[in-house]
């Protein structure tokens, strides 16, 4: 695969491996792997069950670390980061919107969104939370819990707190896995909008080849190796 030269790699994964030990015995989900990513461009890694796409997922994000290689992020190596420069990483440059929302059940949809913000020291958190929502067609259930929404609502409040925090890289994994198709359809197309908008670096986790092919390219997880995968044009 050839990357442009003109344009800057974000996130970068060199000869990765991860395994797993039980006893005697030794699993291993990813050997080699390597990855470029470039700013603004939207990837899906796609995959079967099992194949370790998650895990390369957290991998990718610095919530755990490879058994071998090394994962760039920004030019930086994770694995000479502490846990906490990690994790203060994550929260300036890094969002995720997960298959079960994630959302706290103690607060409501505004202050779900407001935490992320205040995390970063936004000095005006409530309104840019209660915008970001607006903006996500939750204008008017901003003081509503999660329970009292429907999952394609919460699924929304994630995608609000998501690019709330303007970040530089979103990870999201299977977001449509808990919805129906229909809302699925309509959380993507806002998923998309918004990222397109913002010009965020988007990785995809997923199984759907439909909403694989409305990223700019996508790779197949197999046998502990990334495969570029192309799909027809519909």
């Amino acid at each position: 695969m050839t990357l442009p030269t003109t344009e800057k790699i974000l996130l970068e994964a060199q000869n990765v491996a991860k395994w797993f030990t039980t006893q005697d015995q030794r699993l291993e989900l990813f050997h080699d792997l390597n990855l470029k990513v470039l700013e603004g461009e939207t990837l899906a890694i796609v995959g079967r069950s099992g194949a370790g796409k998650s895990t390369l997922l957290s991998l990718l994000a610095g919530l755990d670390q490879p058994s071998a290689g090394n994962i760039l992020l920004a030019g930086r190596s994770l694995a000479e980061m502490d846990d906490a420069t990690r994790a203060e990483l994550r929260a300036k440059q890094i969002s995720f919107i997960f298959q079960s929302f994630h959302l706290l059940p103690e607060l409501t949809a505004l202050d779900n969104v407001r935490l992320a913000l205040e995390i970063q020291d936004c000095k005006d958190a409530i309104a840019q939370a209660d915008r970001w929502l607006g903006k996500v067609g939750l204008g008017q259930r901003t003081d509503h819990f999660p329970a009292q929404l429907s999952g394609g609502e919460q699924q929304r409040v994630a995608i609000a707190r998501a690019f709330a925090t303007r970040p530089s890289l979103l990870f999201a994994d299977e977001p449509t896995g808990n919805l129906d198709e229909e809302t699925g359809h309509q959380i993507i197309e806002q998923l998309f909008d918004l990222n397109k908008q913002e010009n965020t670096t988007l990785i995809l986790i997923t199984h759907d080849s439909e909403l694989a092919a409305r990223c700019q390219r996508c790779v197949s997880l197999h046998a502990g190796q990334l495969h570029e995968k192309v799909y027809e044009s519909a």
